[in-house]
């Protein structure tokens, strides 16, 4: 159970102790800063601590926010003071110097102890969060007036209706704030009372999900409208979990994993939901099933590797990124350009009422027009704003765009051999290297009959122009392209060659490349939420083990050319299970091990 020192003169008649104890502090009483070290060095050096001046007044949401977020190991607000773990020996080294001197006479006495400690801190280099309040209030009132008054501020709020706000995301599309979250954060405070954990309701999320798959899958009205309704609640969920952890402050690394993933595994799931079904009547999808997984996997590398890119980038302006804040200040604007990148709240709704009065073929053309409008959109603006901005990117922005490539031994090989060849090349070699050694993939595979040779040799000039492409940092002003077009390249290829291979009598070639291509995804958005974690991609013995993106297109590219019928289906089947346990059992480790980070997505809508 984490600690909490009551510091300084008490106060009468306090409610402090009760409130600390609601939030699960066991609550300890110094007056002393001598006795504060004291009770400081008996708490186990695994626990929370928490220093609270005992003259706090405000909301107890206040002391929620700064002293129980999971997510920063040290956070203040006037008052009160919070250290994790790994913050305690930089707090009692804190504790000391204030102890010297407070004993040297040049420490106020009428300073709250906690909001000391936070300013040594921060003088220190410890980083200090402090949560935006808004109108809640935090502070250590100087007389009985002043505590009046205070107090009389704490009534004045509605602290839960400032809760609730708070649970909503800061920043999110148009049907989820407007149709959606004006009731689900009393779901997910519903949740909160009869404690439900956030990764509870999103595994119902991703099992309700699952069933409007299962239900879609029967190929009859009553089972798409079934499915159609179960999709909609699916998303009701998945917001309430997110508010959920927001409205209780139960983020977890567990929680990080399963919300970074099974967004995309429901969607992906309910496009194979959608093909089963209409297999049942006759019709084969899976070919736009797998395009528009394919579209919408692209989309998120191309908003994941210029985010990236321009993460912490010197001089980071340009008149297009300008142009953008002042149409922000006309409000409308700003839900018409949410609305038209099609996020994952229109995205589903649209999805939902299709699947309910249309048919699988419709749905997929839909989502394929829609996703292809908003990646032109989107892409378009991130090369404005890349051309016209001059900015230095940095090692780390590089190491990260070189991650997200996710180039295998060949590709490593290639670039070793070319690093002093490309130094003398220009700016843009290195994307446009890539695009010409993707198209030239992506086309031959598309244009040569099933059993060519030619894809294979086209896989192999392809592993040649990655490395070139890879060989030297990706500072480039549109390096962040080539992740991007290493994922069309991959994910392309296996789309042409499945359909090449079900015209030749392959059957089910595409539901296997479908399934490989999910695997092989989910192998790259964990590679996205470890980079953003600030833990580093995954290990290179697993990008090693898996073959790299140049590596698998070389495999597929080889097995296309030498095995025929069936054998192509079940190649594709096998080589889609074994990349999919190695990923999976080793992503597994990593989300659920104490070194995880507890990443969640406050920003994104996609």
């Amino acid at each position: 159970m984490p600690t909490a020192i009551l510091t300084g003169p008490p106060v009468p008649g306090s409610s402090l102790d009760g409130d600390l104890r609601s939030l699960g502090f066991d609550v300890r009483v110094s007056s002393e800063a001598e006795r504060t070290a004291e009770i400081l060095t008996a708490v186990p050096a695994d626990e929370r601590v928490a220093l609270v001046d005992a003259r706090f007044v405000g909301h107890v949401h206040s002391l929620r926010l700064a002293l129980t977020d999971p997510r920063f190991p040290v956070a203040a607000v006037p008052g009160a003071l919070t250290a994790q773990p790994a913050a305690r020996s930089a707090l009692k080294g804190a504790v000391t110097a204030v102890e010297s001197r407070g004993a040297e006479h040049t420490v106020r006495v009428d300073r709250a102890l906690p909001d000391l400690l936070a300013e040594d801190l921060t003088a220190d280099g410890t980083a200090v969060h402090r949560p935006e309040l808004g109108s809640l209030v935090a502070t250590v009132p100087d007389d009985p007036q002043a505590r009046n008054e205070a107090r009389q501020a704490v009534a004045a709020v509605d602290e839960e209706a400032v809760r609730l706000r708070s649970a909503v995301k800061a920043r999110d599309g148009f049907f989820t704030t407007f149709a959606i979250s004006p009731y689900s954060r009393y779901l997910a405070r519903w949740c909160a009372r009869r404690g439900f954990t956030p990764n509870q309701v999103t595994t119902a999320s991703l099992i309700t999900a699952l069933i409007a798959a299962g239900a879609a899958a029967t190929g009859t009205r009553g089972g798409y409208v079934a499915a159609g309704v179960l999709l909609l609640f699916s998303f009701v969920l998945d917001c309430t979990d997110g508010q959920l952890a927001r409205y209780s402050l139960q983020y977890s690394t567990m929680g990080a994993w399963l919300d970074a993933t099974f967004d995309r595994a429901k969607e992906y799931a309910y496009y194979a939901g959608l093909a089963l079904g209409a297999a049942r009547g006759g019709d084969d999808v899976w070919g736009l099933a797998l395009a528009a997984m394919v579209l919408q996997t692209c989309r998120h590398v191309v908003d994941f590797s210029f985010n990236e890119a321009n993460h912490d980038a010197v001089s980071n302006t340009s008149p297009t990124a300008a142009l953008s804040d002042r149409l922000d200040s006309v409000g409308w604007t700003v839900w018409v350009r949410r609305m038209i990148v099609l996020p994952i709240g229109e995205r589903w709704a649209m999805i939902a009422v299709l699947t309910a009065v249309t048919t699988p073929r419709i749905v997929f053309y839909a989502l394929l027009i829609g996703c292809s409008f908003a990646a032109c959109y989107t892409t378009a603006g991130r090369l404005l704003r890349s051309l016209t901005r001059r900015a230095e990117r940095t090692d780390r922005a590089a190491g990260a765009l070189h991650d997200l490539a996710d180039c295998g031994p060949l590709a490593e090989a290639v670039a070793r051999a070319a690093h002093g060849v490309v130094r003398g090349l220009p700016a843009l070699a290195a994307p446009v290297i890539a695009f010409l050694g993707a198209a030239g993939l992506v086309t031959t595979a598309a244009l040569s009959d099933y059993g060519s040779p030619w894809p294979l040799i086209a896989a192999v000039l392809y592993a040649v122009t990655s490395g070139i492409a890879v060989a030297r940092p990706l500072k480039g002003a549109l390096d962040w392209l080539v992740p991007p077009i290493f994922r069309a390249a991959e994910y392309g290829t296996l789309l042409a060659l499945a359909a090449r291979a079900e015209v030749e009598g392959a059957t089910g070639a595409l539901p296997a490349a479908f399934g490989l291509v999910a695997a092989v995804a989910y192998h790259h958005y964990d590679t996205v939420y470890r980079i953003r974690g600030g833990t580093g991609a995954p290990p290179h013995w697993l990008v090693r083990a898996i073959g790299g993106q140049e590596g698998r297109i070389a495999a597929v590219t080889l097995l296309a050319a030498l095995v025929g019928g069936t054998g192509f289906t079940i190649a594709l089947t096998t080589l889609a299970a074994v990349i999919a346990l190695v990923v999976l059992v080793e992503s597994i480790r990593f989300w659920v091990s104490s070194s995880a980070p507890a990443v969640h997505d406050e920003g994104e809508t996609a």
